[in-house]
């Protein structure tokens, strides 16, 4: 994030070495004993588990409590019969969960981080957004990403507390916290609408459908554009203005901050827009499943009338994709741009603002650097390979992670491959450790080149230890590989499995109430053969599922 008032301040000068030491220690292969000691030392219990309070649903698989009324979360292991692949992703896998629970896992201060009266203490755990950043780390965006992408499926607790964590209890009741970064609330619904389909629990649907409601409500009050159906403000990820041409980037603005600038509110963007989409249908499900038929109907024709209007100003028939901003009231007023945003295309396809046909010809049709899928392409005038502008043309570990997700929704195998095994790569480049951004030529790890302080172009550092980038990859691996999308009806797996890399296995994966081990065979995303404990079956663990259960699925072309 860049500067303001809910914002980090992101480092200029030194290269990220010099001021943060590569992680302690290399990590090993696969096998969850590597990350027992850093998660001893975040207090969250015994090998291979993660700690959470005693309110939480029980599970079932190996559990390493330590007493004081709670309980153990099992991490669950990956492995791969191919060994490079063992090494290379596997040791990545290993990573993530250091990052992710040894080192990002931290104690919510009651004063900073539960305005909301909802996080649980003990233990009071949620994840912070990374290392190189001061406290506090309140920021919406990053804790929604990282409940929705893996906290909430690994140890529930804490991802609950990660979304509570950023949340408001006002006169009107619960609300996500009301900062200057406003585009970034709605990926709060989505994130929480992944943790009850995760978990079951009620009482957290019945808070947070009220939160999404008086969000929403209020978004919609401020920021939606009734002459052109879009939601204004900035895009996703791009606080910064390195992540925009001009205008709306203007010479003479001395700040990195994308608010600083002429109109950047009233810009209409792709990500930003469709996460609209996708939290509108949230609410509505919500509703649905509380009983709130008329209001469920109210959300759900609210995000159909976004997917048209994207559909009508953002879609690109003759390219076959779609732009990246409508602009707002600059010298370019409602003009479409025209470059590609990677987490926009990649948005699109997660949610279901592009069909089928549309989503394929997405993912097939994108540009991809030597080292990835970056934020913006191509370079905007002020910035060149050689000074490759902080949120434009870089690798920024999450954004990639999402459309590596896409590839694999869309049914594009060998992208998907490419992309995991390209962050892989990166992790391994960077010591193991998973940065904020790298260059997405060199792969070296870089913060790019942004207008500072001063009002000139500025050397940035990339921030070490980002808790969205480790988990950007845990969400390739079980929601990718591994297929894990979890439903109203249950714990559903369409896995993709690229040629060369099988048998892979997820052993100890809990949900609810059972433990799961996954083992793909064959090469594919088409689901050949499956049993479950040794019966055919469909892919489909029931949501009331409990003990230990394994599945087996056999994949073709």
């Amino acid at each position: 994030m860049e500067s303001g008032t809910s914002a980090r301040e992101p480092g200029r000068g030194a290269p990220p070495e010099a001021a943060h030491p590569t992680r302690r220690g290399v990590l090993g292969t696969a096998g969850t004993g590597v990350v027992a000691g850093a998660l001893a030392a975040a207090g969250l219990g015994g090998l291979g588990t993660v700690q959470a309070h005693a309110d939480s649903p029980a599970r079932g698989g190996t559990s390493a409590g330590s007493g004081g009324g709670r309980i153990g979360y099992t991490l669950p292991e990956v492995a791969f019969g191919d060994t490079a692949t063992q090494q290379l992703l596997g040791t990545a896998y290993e990573s993530a969960l250091t990052d992710l629970f040894g080192i990002n896992t931290a104690y919510a201060d009651p004063a900073t981080y539960d305005a909301a009266g909802l996080v649980t203490y003990p233990s009071g755990s949620f994840v912070r957004a990374g290392g190189g950043y001061p406290s506090p780390q309140r920021w919406t965006r990053d804790a929604a990403v990282n409940a929705w992408n893996a906290t909430s499926l690994l140890a529930p607790v804490i991802g609950r507390n990660t979304l509570w964590a950023v949340v408001d209890r006002g006169d009107d009741g619960l609300v996500v916290q009301q900062d200057n970064q406003w585009w970034d609330q709605v990926v709060w619904v989505l994130g929480a609408w992944h943790h009850y389909l995760v978990t079951g629990d009620r009482e957290f649907l019945a808070d947070a459908y009220r939160t999404a409601a008086g969000t929403l409500a209020i978004r919609r009050a401020k920021n939606f554009d009734t002459a052109l159906g879009l939601y204004r403000g900035p895009s996703f990820m791009n606080d910064g203005i390195a992540g925009y041409p001009a205008p709306p980037w203007t010479a003479g603005v001395d700040s990195s901050f994308v608010l600083d600038y002429p109109h950047t509110d009233e810009l209409m963007c792709l990500s930003t827009n469709c996460l609209y989409y996708g939290a509108h249908r949230a609410a509505g499900d919500m509703a649905q499943a509380l009983g709130h038929p008329s209001e469920a109907a109210a959300h759900r024709a609210a995000a159909g009338a976004v997917r048209a209007a994207i559909d009508t100003h953002l879609w690109r028939a003759d390219a076959g994709t779609y732009g990246y901003f409508v602009h707002g009231g600059d010298a370019l007023s409602g003009r479409l741009d025209t470059s590609q945003e990677g987490a926009g295309l990649a948005f699109a396809v997660l949610l279901g603002v592009a069909d089928a046909a549309r989503a394929a010809q997405v993912v097939a049709g994108a540009h991809w650097q030597p080292h990835g899928i970056v934020n913006v392409w191509p370079h905007f005038d002020r910035f060149s390979d050689a000074k490759p502008g902080r949120h434009n043309v870089t690798v920024w570990p999450m954004v990639h992670s999402m459309f590596g997700h896409a590839a694999a929704v869309a049914g594009q195998v060998d992208l998907f491959a490419r992309a995991v095994r390209e962050l892989a790569a990166l992790v391994q480049g960077s010591g193991n450790s998973f940065y904020e951004l790298y260059d997405s030529n060199s792969g070296a790890v870089d913060g790019g080149w942004q207008t500072g302080g001063d009002g000139t172009q500025s050397h940035f550092t990339s921030q070490p230890d980002q808790a969205w980038s480790a988990t950007g990859y845990l969400r390739m691996i079980l929601a990718g590989l591994f297929g894990v999308d979890c439903t109203e009806q249950g714990l559903r797996l369409s896995p993709t499995l690229p040629a060369g890399w099988g048998p892979a296995t997820l052993r100890g994966l809990p949900y609810r109430a059972a433990t799961v081990d996954v083992v793909l065979k064959g090469a594919g995303a088409r689901v050949r053969a499956c049993t479950v404990d040794g019966r055919r079956a469909a892919p489909l663990l029931p949501a009331g599922a409990t003990g230990h259960h394994t599945v087996e699925i056999t994949l073709g072309g």
